[in-house]
Order: structure tokens, then sequence, then C-alpha cells
């Protein structure tokens, strides 16, 4: 007798990469924007999450739009984490739209246009439309099929019900697949939508929780719907203003946002957008939502861009603006003249700047045990003491990219936890910025295009021609 060989089940389980910033939930301040000192994944820089909690607090207001902030610090002070820290803050339907100042270079349009897109991008339009609804509990799902497969379409009825009232509709073909694709029993809560005929299972009745039915736990129970079964419900779709810009100058509509390839998007088709999005808030069919616009290494934007946000900031449709750089007293990108952070001066008038300083060795600390966890890296006492030195000497950074390589190095001399004799081998085998220079110093001379003194580089070519 053969042997019934049954399939092997395997859970699929969701691949997360961990980044940079993925330990980021949010800015980790109270309901007085107060900074914890450690809350949320963010740690220390209290004073920048502070000012950075009161631009949140008036995006999501929505009354101020048009403003500009200015994330300052030295490399690795954790600018970028508080931008994200922002978005996570701000919720799904504020828009957030992030852009790196070197991408506008390597896009295949004009400078401007992109910087116009990416604007566009973090304003929200929130549009408002009524519709009619038929909510209530199912009754009853009779459906009759044809005897001969093919004679007739089926056809059934649908009884629905309110706390008021009861009534039975008539199903057709696209109903009756539809209530089967929805896998719709009696005791369901439904929502058909009369314009487009969706079916929305919202829950099932509470006066069938007690039935004996085979029930997971992500099954919800719902009130049976009072008054009429016909209602007159407010449907709120959020869309950006980049999207619709996409959506009307492209032949295949709103198809284009998929492929990418939104291209240059005329002038003109903005132009009828913004009078028609005017027209519906004078309606009050819509309400616009100014979102943020990170854009981080700002200075590698040149005097053309820095012009172009000068004048859309006025805009009235304007986001909030947050930019971030750590350059000091530097040459705007374009001109030969010095300016602090490399931002003209004009422009730099019109920042709020937050400024980030250095971490102490206990926010290190800190930081590193949120990253060990993140990376689900165990390590012992002493060698995140060590870990803790080593990012005080050298730079935060390193010391965190050094986590998964000693977990490597301890799993290769099947460890456990990883300590201080793993993080000494990883150290010696990946050199950081100030070791790297000092190799470089020292054997300069056996490196091609070393600019070197002219007295040694001469004594080098002899040396080298004798030997």
């Amino acid at each position: 007798m053969a042997e019934i060989k049954l399939s092997e089940m395997r859970d699929l389980t969701r691949i997360e990469r961990i980044g940079a910033h993925s330990h980021i939930r949010g800015l980790g301040l109270d309901s007085a924007l107060e900074a914890r000192s450690s809350s949320e994944g963010m740690v220390g820089q209290t004073s920048a999450r502070k000012a950075a909690g009161v631009i949140v607090k008036m995006v999501q207001e929505g009354k101020i739009a048009g403003r500009a902030v200015l994330l300052a610090g030295q490399p690795g002070t954790g600018k970028t984490a508080i931008a994200m820290g922002m978005a996570k803050s701000i919720g799904q339907e504020t828009p957030f739209a992030m852009l790196a100042g070197s991408e506008l270079f390597s896009l295949e349009m004009s400078k401007t246009e992109a910087l116009m897109q990416a604007f566009r991008k973090a304003i929200g339009v929130r549009i408002k439309e009524e519709t009619e609804v038929i909510e209530g509990e199912v009754v009853e799902v009779q459906i009759d099929r044809p005897a001969v497969a093919g004679a007739a379409s089926k056809t059934g009825k649908l009884t629905l019900k309110t706390t008021e009232m009861e009534t039975v509709y008539d199903l057709g073909g696209k109903m009756i697949e539809a209530l089967g694709k929805e896998k719709v029993q009696s005791g369901d809560v439904i929502a058909i939508d009369k314009a487009s005929g969706k079916i929305t299972k919202l829950g099932r009745s509470f006066s069938r929780s007690r039935d004996y039915d085979a029930m997971g736990p992500q099954t919800k129970f719902v009130q049976c719907p009072d008054g009429e079964l016909q209602k007159r419900k407010e449907v709120v779709h959020c869309v950006t203003l980049h999207e619709i810009d996409v959506i009307n100058s492209r032949t295949q509509g709103f198809l284009a946002l998929f492929t990418g390839d939104t291209g240059e998007i005329r002038a003109e088709v903005r132009e009828q957008i913004d009078t028609k999005v005017a027209e519906w808030r004078e309606e009050g069919k819509a309400e616009i939502v100014p979102g943020v616009l990170f854009i981080d290494e700002v200075h590698m934007l040149d005097i053309e861009c820095f012009s172009f946000l000068n004048r859309a900031l006025e805009n009235d449709m304007a986001p909030i603006l947050v930019v971030a750089t750590n350059r000091g007293i530097t040459s705007i990108r374009g001109t030969n003249y010095r300016s602090p952070h490399g931002i003209p001066i004009d422009f730099l008038d019109r920042l709020l700047i937050i400024s980030t300083q250095p971490y102490t060795p206990e926010d290190i600390r800190k930081i590193l045990d949120i990253r060990c966890q993140e990376e689900d890296v165990e390590m012992s006492e002493d060698a995140k003491v060590l870990l803790t030195k080593i990012g005080e000497d050298t730079s935060l950074r390193y010391a965190i990219n050094l986590i998964t390589a000693s977990a490597l190095a301890c799993l290769k001399r099947k460890g456990r936890v990883v300590e201080m004799e793993d993080i000494s081998r990883v150290y010696e085998l990946f050199y950081d910025v100030k070791r790297s220079t000092q190799y470089l110093m020292e054997y300069q001379s056996q490196y091609m295009f070393s600019e070197v003194p002219a007295g040694e580089g001469d004594e080098d070519e002899t040396n080298a021609m004798v030997s």
C-alpha cells in the first residue's frame, strides 16, 4: 500500500532588515513635550527633541505652514534619528517626504522640478464625499443555483436587519460573487456601498457571540446597527498633491504611481489642480494638510536650489521644511562664497535652528544597550564597558558597527554571550577613522597620487630609482 505523504507546512516569517534607525519609535516625549531620558529608542539630546516636539505639534494642528527648521550638529549626533522620530510621531495621515540633497543631481529631471515634486509629496489633501450605504446584520443568505450548469445565472435573496427594521433584497450574479468572496454568513454585520456595490464586513454581531462556531482570535464583535438600513455616510480620502498631479498628467492615470516614471509635470496641470483644490476648499469638500519635507545633506544643494526654496516657502500651500547638515563654515555650492553650514545667509535667516550636542558616555552606553537588543545580540557587562570606551575614543557609529561583527566572532568560537575578547578581536580586524588615518600618514609614500611635501617626494623618488 502506497504511503500518503503529507506536504510539509512551514510558517513564513516576515523578513525585517535591521537598519541604522530601525529602533526609533518616536521622539520619546511626554504629554507636556518634556523629553524622557530614554524612550521610544531615543536617548539624550533632550533640548533638540523638545524643539522637534514643538514642530510636530505645529504640524499636527495644521495651522502653520511654510516654516523651515535646520538640524545642525557634528556627524553621529542623531540628526537623522530626530527626523525619523518626527516622522513616527506625526502619524499616518500627515504626509512626510524624505530626500537627500545629492539625489537631486542624479534624477532625470531638472533640480527645481525634483524639488517641486518633493514639496507636493509633502502636502496632503483630505477629500470628503458623501455616499449611500446599506448597513445591517445578515439574517439569512439564500442563493438559488440553476439545476443545469450554465442554463441561467444564479439568483438569491439577502435578508438584512437593524434594531428597528428588516428588509429582503434581491441579489444578482455580481452581488452573489461579492458575498462569496467576503465569506458572508448569517450573523455578520456588513456595509454595502450602493454606488460601487463593494461589500465590507464590519464584524460579527454580539447576538451571535455565544454560538458554538469555530472562531479565530481575530474575530471582531460589533453591535447590531440601529436606525434605518440605508444611511448617508461621509467618506474621507487622503491623497497628496503630487499623486493628483501624476494621475492628471499621465494617460495611464493612477497606474503611473506604480510605475514610478512620473517625469516632468507641466505647470499648467499644476495650476488647474490648485484651482480645483481651492474650489473644493471653499465648498468644504476638501481640506489641506501641510506635512513635512525632510532634506538631508542640505549643504549638497546649490545656489539655484536655495533660491527656489526661498520662493517656494512663501507659497500658501507650502509644507514645513526640515533640513539637516553636519558642515561648519564652508562654500555654498555653485559659488565662491563661504557661509555657515554651506547655506546662503538669506535662506539661513528663515530657518529655526535646532542644534545637536555630542553624546555623553552614559548616552553612548544606553544607545549600545538599545542596539544590542535591536540586533538580538547578548553581550556581557565587561564587553559593553569596553564597547562604550571604544565609542568615546572613536565614534558612536563605529562602536555600533562592531556589535554584529563581535556577535559573529562569538559564534565562531561557539559562544553564546559576546565577551571582551570578541570585541578586541573585531577591533583589531576593522580600523576606525583615526587608526586608518595614522596608517596612511605612515605609509602615504607607498600609495598612488599621495600629496606629500615636495622635498620628501623627491627623496622617495630617488630611493625608488636607486632600488
